[in-house]
């Protein structure tokens, strides 16, 4: 056994814990990171309120807007943040948040300059790659300033800036958008437009906060479940081990490192997902593809999950604990795949919600910030932190609390997203949109929580970055761009694309059903299956 994997024999099983009081700083600390995840989702989501404009001034279709939002953002944000997730479990946490802030809003700023799709899908590319440090860090400091009692709270609080960001992203972009066009028709310094004018916006502010974060202090990691880490002496070890497991073609040096039948295994996860990118490109060709001959939708999914593969063989050699307690754990796949459906469906309205609403309500900017973004972020917002004291509350009462919270979020988003976007009543489509966000938001915090309580707590990292994988590769990176390519294919039909996407439901409703009953023993067990794999190694 490891150094890494002695605390497997030690670690306390997360059942019922003294009752720690939180010190304030924790709340305060807490506050920090929810102003940090609030400008991550402006700055991601900003892009739902200038779809329009940048539709009409690059001369793209719905299914690149699509994949410029989900799929190009979503592959770099789920692969780095496989190292960027190990690099959390073994540096200063705050620290790589800062560096992370600094890159995704430099790389945002940086959208303001495109002049066409290629530069905007490389800026986005930098955004994904410096928000996958966020999430990562700020779920293992979360676990080290609270206790597991009130964890799914402090989670959903903290995802609270999820919608809080998206809500108020409308608001900006419409605001800035209107009035920059207004003051220059014809082009303002540099010849920038309005859509321009709003990234810069909301990314130069990115650069202040990232100075806020560096005065946080760090915790002692895994102090709060009794289990005080020491730092690990050489952090960026794991961190480029990970790198080269993970992100192509270095993963076939990695693969190679480990022996003849890994890389021969490797290359042959390399052939069919190159086959299944041919394949797809064929069968579904984007109608803006910017690589001639292969959909860059598929080209990019297929790298994703290639290099997804290519880890989580690594992985299985390297920390079978790890491996076991995740991607071997039926109970924590189902957890993070039941959650992905719930996001497949969750960002493509997000998302579509403005474009949809202007084209086909005739809604003004200024009018989405305010009566779509306003209202979605405090639906997400009620959503999100109700659905995690729900969460707590539940599971002092019965182990599958959280699963039951994760299936309600799924479910009953469903009638009001079918009336939302089958009206023709803008009023009805605030409403219904408004009651879509706060029942699909009130998933995440027990999702979150879930994931966390079935990993030990130096796997919690990685456990975050595999939670986000769920999230990002299938919900992200399929969900949106699914919409826009029916769209696009059907005329710009937005309500034809949106609908198409609740083909995810059932298939999340069976997940979790299957969560509900694998859950209790598998949280109930974390300790002795992860020292049984422990042991294993000797």
């Amino acid at each position: 056994m490891n150094d890494s994997q002695t605390d497997e024999a030690h670690a306390p099983a997360e059942v019922e814990q003294v009752r720690q009081t939180v010190p304030a700083y924790s709340w305060y600390a807490l506050g920090v990171l929810v102003v940090v995840y609030v400008l991550n989702f402006i700055d991601r989501q900003i892009l739902s309120i200038l779809a329009n404009d940048i539709k009409l001034d690059l001369g793209v279709e719905d299914d690149y807007l699509g994949f410029l939002y989900g799929t190009a953002f979503a592959v770099f944000y789920a692969l780095f943040g496989i190292p960027l997730g190990r690099l959390a479990d073994s540096w200063k946490r705050l620290r790589l948040m800062s560096i992370g802030l600094a890159l995704w809003s430099a790389m945002t700023a940086l959208s303001g300059f495109a002049r066409n799709a290629a530069t905007l899908t490389v800026a986005r590319i930098g955004v994904g790659v410096g928000e996958a440090t966020a999430s990562p860090a700020a779920y293992s400091l979360i676990s080290d300033w609270f206790p597991a009692r009130l964890r799914a709270t402090a989670l959903a609080i903290y995802s609270s800036g999820l919608y809080l960001g998206g809500g108020v992203s409308l608001l900006i972009g419409g605001l800035v958008v209107e009035n920059w066009n207004a003051a220059y028709p014809d082009g303002g310094p540099l010849g920038l437009v309005g859509w321009q004018a709003a990234f810069l916006s909301v990314g130069i502010p990115g650069v202040l906060l990232a100075l806020w974060i560096l005065t946080l202090r760090e915790p002692v990691r895994g102090a709060m479940d009794g289990l005080p880490t020491p730092e690990d002496p050489h952090p960026f070890r794991g961190f480029l081990e990970e790198l080269v497991q993970v992100i192509p073609p270095f993963t076939l040096i990695g693969a190679a490192m480990r022996g003849g039948g890994a890389l021969a295994v490797n290359v042959a996860g390399a052939i069919f997902f190159a086959v299944l990118v041919v394949l797809l490109s064929s069968l579904v060709p984007a109608t803006s593809a910017l690589v001639p001959g292969v959909s860059d939708q598929w080209l990019f999914l297929g790298v994703g999950y290639y290099a997804v593969f290519s880890w989580t063989m690594s992985l299985k050699s390297r920390d079978l604990p790890t491996f076991r307690l995740t991607w071997g754990s039926p109970a924590f796949l189902t957890v993070v795949l039941g959650y992905g459906t719930v996001a497949f469906v969750a960002y493509s309205a997000a998302y579509w919600g403005a474009p949809y609403a202007e084209r086909a309500l005739g809604a003004d900017k200024s009018d989405l910030g305010w009566f779509l973004g306003a209202p979605s972020a405090v639906a997400g917002f009620l959503g999100v932190i109700g659905g995690g004291r729900v969460a707590d509350f539940l599971l002092e009462r019965r182990p599958t609390g959280r699963v039951w919270v994760v299936m309600f979020g799924l479910l009953s988003s469903v009638p009001p997203l079918v009336l939302a976007y089958n009206t023709s009543s803008l009023t009805i489509f605030y409403i219904a949109s408004f009651l879509a966000q706060m029942t699909s938001a009130s998933a995440l915090g027990a999702a979150a929580a879930s994931s966390q309580a079935l990993v030990l707590p130096r796997m919690r990292g990685l456990a975050t970055a595999i939670f986000f994988l769920s999230t990002t590769l299938i919900g992200l990176g399929i969900g949106p761009f699914m919409a826009g390519y029916v769209s696009a294919v059907s005329g710009d039909d937005l309500t034809a694309g949106i609908m198409s996407t609740l083909v995810a439901v059932p298939i999340g409703f069976v997940l979790l059903l299957a969560a509900l009953r694998l859950v209790p023993a598998a949280g109930a067990t974390v300790v002795e299956r992860a020292r049984a794999a422990g042991e294993e190694l000797r």
